[in-house]
């Protein structure tokens, strides 16, 4: 598997083991399940809580939460439990089916001008396979194209649009956090992930948590496959904007919501994610206002459990795994 470097995703993924429950386990209606949180490894907690209010000054607050340094946006936590070596990334060790999470800002591009002046670090990304590297898509030909296609425009005088767009910031120890126009309001709105099978884990999604599919960018259903199976048989050629000078595969792309948060989701061909646990992004939560309901539920529909129901500072939780090793986080709200 090759490892992604600064200027380099890695392009593999793993199978998504799912569950599938016998006849009489057939999985019943899903209770309602909230997006809570997500939960990352920091060498320092406070300093990590202490930098998203900077780059998102309308919708960031450090604080703490049920014993942990955190940031709240919106009705969303970001939680940091303090480890003591520098947890992996997608730069530094192998992938894990989480990508980035990000934010939608109403001026994408001046919110990146301000991330410069601030002198935060930008991720930037390549324009095509013989190009340059640039912060923002809108620096990028329009349309996210293929390299021949880019060569195409050329020929043609197509200019980059230069307006809105998406770009990221390299944030505390190596997290990617994307600033992505949408709407008037700065909000945080995704994770995003990587799954081998798309239409595969949105069924599961939807199937054992209760997600909604959506339409739009990075969340529109992906065309199933014959016969009704949702296993990928066919990723789409490689586009730009990459971080890989060699493209970055977007399609089949799909994705889900839990209320207005988004879980968003590009392919991973080729296998070999790993589990999230202890790597930066350690897990991401849902929360639930019965836990022994939803706990009872998931074990009937064979959905594998970490960790079963165990006490959480004020609350309970409990730990699944889901599509491509996911971690799942699920915490008690009443």
């Amino acid at each position: 598997m090759k490892r992604i470097t600064r200027s380099a995703f890695v392009i593999a993924a793993v199978g998504i083991g799912l569950a599938v429950p016998h006849a009489q386990d057939a999985p019943g209606k899903v209770e309602p399940l909230h997006f809570h949180h997500v939960h990352l490894n920091s060498t320092d907690p406070a300093a990590a809580a202490a930098y998203y209010p900077k780059p998102f000054a309308l919708s960031a607050t450090r604080t703490t939460f049920n014993g942990f340094e955190a940031v709240k946006t919106g009705n969303i936590y970001i939680l940091f439990t303090k480890v003591a070596a520098t947890p992996q990334n997608e730069l530094t060790g192998p992938q894990t089916s989480v990508w980035h999470f990000g934010w939608n800002t109403p001026n994408s591009r001046q919110y990146n001008e301000k991330f410069r002046a601030m002198g935060l670090t930008i991720a930037q990304m390549w324009d095509a396979a013989d190009g340059k590297l640039v912060d923002m898509s809108s620096d990028t030909l329009p349309g996210l194209p293929t390299q021949e296609q880019i060569l195409e425009m050329r020929a043609k005088g197509t200019e980059p649009a230069r307006q809105g767009g998406f770009g990221y910031l390299r944030g505390p120890d190596g997290a990617m956090i994307e600033n992505a126009q949408s709407g008037t309001t700065e909000r945080f709105n995704h994770m995003h992930m990587y799954h081998e099978h798309p239409r595969c884990a949105m069924e599961w999604y939807t199937t054992h948590l209760g997600a909604t599919m959506p339409a739009g960018r990075g969340g529109a259903a992906p065309t199933a496959p014959a016969e009704g199976d949702c296993h990928t048989k066919t990723y789409a050629p490689p586009t730009w904007p990459s971080f890989a000078k060699t493209g970055f595969v977007r399609d089949p792309a799909g994705g889900v919501l839990f209320d207005d948060i988004s879980i968003s989701i590009r392919p991973w061909p080729g296998g070999g994610l790993v589990s999230t646990r202890g790597k930066i992004y350690d897990h991401w939560a849902l929360s639930t206002a019965n836990l022994d309901t939803t706990v009872a539920r998931l074990k009937r529909e064979g959905v594998k459990f970490l960790e079963d129901i165990h006490a959480w500072g004020t609350s309970r939780a409990a730990m699944i795994e889901g599509p491509d090793r996911i971690a799942i986080e699920l915490v008690e709200v009443k």
